[in-house]
């Protein structure tokens, strides 16, 4: 039997097992001594039913001596103790699933009860409002990252002195949840019916054991832990007798639904055959592996098995790389003149500060660097105290690709910085105080850091850092686009140019000139700590392949990392994003979905659309309904998914064309009252400066249009504004558009309003704001030219199109597949 406790304020529970109902007491007791010691409070009243475990003498004794007040409920009235009613009614419900879905044996049943309990009191809960009950508690968030499916199949990592040369590198095992007395995960070998303690562990969460296959006899205790676990398992549940083969485990996809890959891709006209599943490496019987992969594997283990960072002082100061990475910041600190130790002046405040540990990785995936980060806890300063305007630019995705593109177009090779500790650079105006780093504290006891320099996390920091930038940049000459103000271009004699592009504290450089690149280079190493990353190939996530042919962007890590987080990684391919002809509604009485994960989901999808514009649409239209998403517009994204599954490797190549000057090409359409919700218009756009899009949109109107003329109308007059703007980037950079730029319409009525204020009946409501294409028309900067809607490249932003048309329109964006120009 068990024992539950929890608390009306939190609702935190606490699960204790009894062999009989006379222990309640004592473990009452410990209870007690337990919670209060954790809350600093005293137990004031203690509600429960009338079991003669909590009415005797010695507990009605115990609690008056301690000054706890007693309710018991009424006779038969369980509901006037309905908090911890439910409360059990809901562990038990989970208890029932778990066990079911793993088809776990029901004497584990204890230890179901405690994970589902762990589960609970660390999710989220109506009566605690924005928390989950253990940060109620303990006043500390509490992380999810370890979290595993209850019952699944664990692959334990067994120790060099523990096997032989050619025995196996790990055990197979069940999860039964954590270890209340260890940082490690507990398990349950059935093979050798003990219970396993371990850290370094591998989880197969959608397999689980084949418990019918055989019987099996009590498992036996493996002391792994310590005296007082063993004492406990004697309340561990008891499996049945009976041997079992190693091969004794099923897979449990093969019995859930596959719906999302049902016959749903006939658009093809092909049949994909069906996909292969392929065991994961560890499950070979021998030791296959190469030297690289075993050198992953030394490092997966030597991270506690598992992808994640620490996530505090305490658990990072135990592990040398992280111990040096911690000691590296502050050491940049120091060396920065970043702050300077001082007593707190009276009537100031000192602001927390936090190590964040992040593992960083290369184009490949393999691990580049451990970085520990101290940041300030700026969500605790007070604006007009500490800090005032805090907004600094990044640079826009159109400019990377628009120099990107220009030099491809020109064959000049990009160049990478970065800045080591970018924002311990950025000078303060206001006085701010920190308190001293855990782990390195020097000094006096109540001694703090007054900030000279800006530290990350405070609000004015990334400001400080682009007004550092800014200024050496305006010492060096250099001009700033006043229409893009990470874009700086320093001019030089006959022609000469250096441009460079600024992402927070990473640089991209490009120019016609070795000299002026090679002294910019060397300029910033002695201004700034500066890592040199040589030619470009790997920016903020995206991959960039400089060849002789031109360059080549794309995604493919990101993308296949984006199949794996949400299971897709199996899922069947399929020609186009979205099926032709789809039209998403709200679907108000559909099954309602994770709106959690559905974020998520277009989130991720969304960072893609860097290298993506064949997903702009789909994606965007997908983006429309995370406000209350159904199981419809769940299946919307995975069709997504298995498109993104079937061109992981597509990118955009620009080609090397050895063009004087680049010319600025646009192209606009919007569909009619696409929207069967408000009947509002989808407009679209493309420009390109040579063989790939260079800028791209796709969005809804924010009216309701009367006609196709004005839906084409207001859509061209959205895309004018982006080429004005293009324009003047262009011009920043040497590449002066002489005449006007062609926007290609392939509504002839739309082209007509631009010229002349013709069909009055039909336009004499059109907000004047859009009328401004007139005047541009007029004064030779852009001009709108008919074009086939088959050749209509803003098509693709615009509709869910057929197949064939689809391939065409993504073949001319400059989208193709990395194999393709290797």
């Amino acid at each position: 039997m068990d024992l539950g406790s929890t608390d009306d304020l939190t609702r935190k529970t606490w699960i204790y097992f009894l062999q009989e109902k006379s222990q309640a007491f004592d473990v009452f007791k410990k209870f007690k001594s337990l919670v209060e010691k954790e809350s600093n409070c005293a137990i004031q009243c203690l509600r429960s039913d009338r079991g003669g475990e909590f009415t005797s003498n010695a507990f009605n004794d115990f609690c008056s001596s301690k000054g706890i007040k007693r309710q018991l409920t009424a006779a038969y009235t369980p509901q006037q103790n309905g908090v911890s009613e439910r409360k059990n009614r809901t562990i038990l419900n989970m208890v029932r699933s778990m066990l079911a879905a793993r088809e776990v044996p029901k004497n584990f049943w204890p230890e179901a009860v405690k994970w589902a309990t762990y589960v609970m009191n660390r999710s989220p809960t109506f009566a605690v409002q924005d928390m989950t009950p253990e940060e109620a508690w303990s006043g500390v968030k509490p992380s999810v990252h370890h979290f595993r499916v209850f019952g699944c199949l664990a692959h334990v990592h067994v120790p060099d002195v523990q096997r032989k040369k050619l025995d196996g590198k790990s055990v197979k095992c069940i999860h039964l949840g954590l270890s209340e007395e260890s940082k490690a995960y507990k398990l349950y070998n059935p093979n050798e019916k003990k219970i396993i303690v371990s850290r370094d562990v591998i989880f197969e969460e959608q397999k689980g054991w084949n418990w019918k296959k055989k019987n099996y006899k009590s498992p036996i205790i493996h002391d792994t832990e310590s005296d007082s676990e063993v004492a406990a398992q004697e309340n561990h549940p008891v499996a049945p007798e009976g041997n079992q083969s190693d091969d004794a485990e099923i897979d449990m996809d093969t019995q859930a639904s596959d719906t999302e890959n049902e016959d749903s891709d006939n658009d093809n006209g092909n049949n994909l055959p069906p996909r292969t599943r392929r065991p994961p490496g560890y499950l070979e019987d021998y030791d296959t592996t190469t030297g690289e992969e075993q050198e992953n594997m030394i490092q997966h283990f030597a991270l506690f098995s598992s992808k994640e960072d620490p996530e505090s002082y305490e658990d990072a100061i135990k592990i040398d790389v992280w111990k040096k990475a911690m000691e590296s910041e502050i050491e940049s600190i120091n060396k920065n003149d970043t702050w300077e130790l001082t007593t707190l002046p009276k009537g100031a405040k000192a602001i927390g500060v936090k190590w964040i540990f992040k593992t960083k990785y290369n184009e490949e995936g393999r691990i580049e660097k451990h970085k520990a980060r101290l940041v300030a806890k700026g969500y605790a300063q007070k604006y007009g105290v500490d800090f005032s305007e805090v907004f600094a630019p990044v640079a826009r995705w159109d400019t990377i690709r628009t120099i990107l593109s220009l030099a491809a177009s020109k064959n000049w090779c990009i160049f990478q910085l970065d800045v080591k500790s970018a924002f311990l650079h950025g000078e303060l105006l206001e006085n701010v105080y920190v308190q001293q780093p855990l782990g390195f504290q020097v000094g006096e006891k109540n001694q703090v850091y007054k900030l000279k320099k800006a530290l990350y996390g405070l609000k004015q920091a990334p400001r400080a850092w682009y007004s550092k930038i800014q200024s050496y940049f305006d010492t060096e000459k250099f001009m700033k686009c006043s229409h893009e103000h990470t874009l700086f271009v320093k001019y030089g004699e006959k022609g000469k140019i250096l441009i460079v592009s600024l992402y927070v504290d990473d640089l991209i450089y490009t120019g016609n000139d070795k000299q002026m690149m090679e002294e910019f280079k060397g300029s910033m190493k002695k201004k700034f700590a500066m890592t040199d990353l040589g030619k470009m190939k790997y920016f903020l996530g995206v991959e960039v392949n400089q060849t002789q042919q031109g360059i080549f962007i794309n995604q493919q890590k990101y993308a296949s990392d984006i199949l794996t987080r949400f299971g897709m990684q199996d899922c069947n391919k399929v020609c186009t994003p979205i099926v032709p002809g789809c039209k998403l509604v709200k679907d108000e009485n559909g099954r309602p979905a994770d709106a959690t994960s559905y974020k998520q989901m277009i989130g991720c999808l969304m960072y893609l659309l860097a290298t993506r514009p064949d997903l702009t649409y789909s994606v965007c239209l997908a983006a429309r309904y995370m406000d209350k998403p159904t199981e419809m517009h769940v299946i919307a994204v995975k069709r997504i998914m298995r498109y993104l599954k079937g061109t992981m490797s597509y990118g955009i190549l620009y080609k090397s064309t050895d063009e004087e000057n680049v010319t600025l090409v646009g192209w606009t359409d919007s569909d009619y009252a696409g929207d069967y919700d408000d009947r509002k218009s989808t407009s679209g756009y493309v420009f390109s400066i040579g063989t790939g899009a260079i800028s791209w949109s796709s969005k809804k109107q924010p009216i309701v249009t009367l006609s196709t003329t004005e839906a084409e109308f207001i859509a061209a007059a959205s895309s004018a504004c982006q080429g004005i703007w293009l324009r003047n980037v262009l011009k920043q950079l040497r590449q002066e558009q002489v005449t006007c730029t062609t926007i290609y319409c392939d509504n002839s009525s739309s082209i007509k309003l631009s010229k002349n204020p013709v069909m009055h009946g039909r336009s004499k409501h059109i907000d004047v704001r859009y009328h401004f294409l007139r005047d541009l028309n007029n004064d030779g900067v852009i001009e709108l030219k008919h074009c086939r809607t088959n050749e209509q490249l803003a098509d693709i932003m615009t509709k869910a199109l057929k197949v064939d048309t689809f391939c065409k329109l993504r073949e001319e964006l400059g989208i193709c597949d990395s194999s393709s120009f290797n």
